[in-house]
């Protein structure tokens, strides 16, 4: 009893101990047991650079929307916002265009920042006439294109001529036309009108005939500066007429934004 007792005892003890005993065993005896050995990485310059060229910086194109007239407003949007036909809108108007157009110059890779001004109702309180909001976005604008170095400003506009203007139809599809204004009364102003004509040339390709004409403006009984003396690269687009529709304005917004990736990544590339 006694021997078979203390065979038990050896036996516990061998169990107990063995855990302990296989860790000083040689890796040979212990072949099936995994190794964890927690060894450096070591990266070589060669391995790094050798086949791979080294990534540029990439500088990301900025883009400025503002709206002197922000209340701009489409008959065919209003109506089926409230079923009520206008051409001036609190929040079914121009600035919904930009914002549009600002998701879609993102998705081509420019950052664009919105003014975040309602103009018209700056003008109501400061008793100016309609006329008068150039010169009361003005500060706003001037402040903005100091902090930051922007390399394309767009005043968004709505024409107030009819839809039988200011539509084209090109592969079945109707699109809003894009006229513009340059303002002479300033001596840089051929910077503005060239920036304009390469934007207007570069629609007319993608969709001939979504482009009227470029508009310059000076003398007595109009603005003649239109803010653009403020920055070379300061556009003003006039995105289609008082008649035109959603989807029309929508898909004439997606070339602009097209046409605006283009160039200035054709600008940077020259640079």
């Amino acid at each position: 009893m006694k021997k078979t007792l203390k065979i038990w005892s050896s036996l516990i003890l061998f169990l107990f101990l063995f855990p302990v005993i296989i860790q000083f065993l040689p890796d040979g005896e212990t072949a099936n047991k995994p190794k964890l050995i927690n060894e450096p990485v070591i990266v070589y310059a060669s391995n790094v650079f050798e086949g791979n060229k080294p990534e540029t910086e990439t500088v990301e194109k900025k883009a400025l929307l503002y709206f002197t007239h922000n209340h701009e407003a489409y008959k065919p949007v209003t109506k089926e916002k409230n079923g009520k036909i206008s051409v001036s809108h609190q929040s079914e108007n121009i600035v919904k265009f930009g914002e549009k157009l600002k998701t879609q110059l993102a998705f081509n890779e420019i950052q664009t920042d919105i003014l975040p001004i309602d103009n018209m109702a700056e003008v109501n309180r400061r008793g100016m006439t309609y006329h008068q909001a150039y010169k009361s976005i003005r500060p706003y604008v001037e402040e903005k294109i100091k902090e930051v170095d922007y390399d394309i400003i767009i005043d968004m506009h709505r024409d107030s001529v009819d839809a039988d203007k200011t539509t084209a139809v090109y592969k079945g599809e109707k699109y809003a036309k894009v006229a513009f204004v340059v303002g002479l009364e300033h001596p840089n102003h051929k910077h503005n009108r060239a920036l304009a004509q390469q934007i207007k040339d570069e629609m007319e390709k993608l969709v001939p005939g979504i482009t009227r004409s470029i508009i310059p403006k000076g003398g007595a009984g109009v603005d003649g500066k239109y803010n653009q003396d403020l920055h070379p690269s300061i556009v003003l687009i006039e995105l289609g007429g008082i008649g035109n529709s959603e989807a029309e304005l929508n898909r004439t917004v997606a070339v602009i934004a097209s046409v605006i990736a283009t160039i200035l990544s054709d600008n940077k590339s020259q640079g």
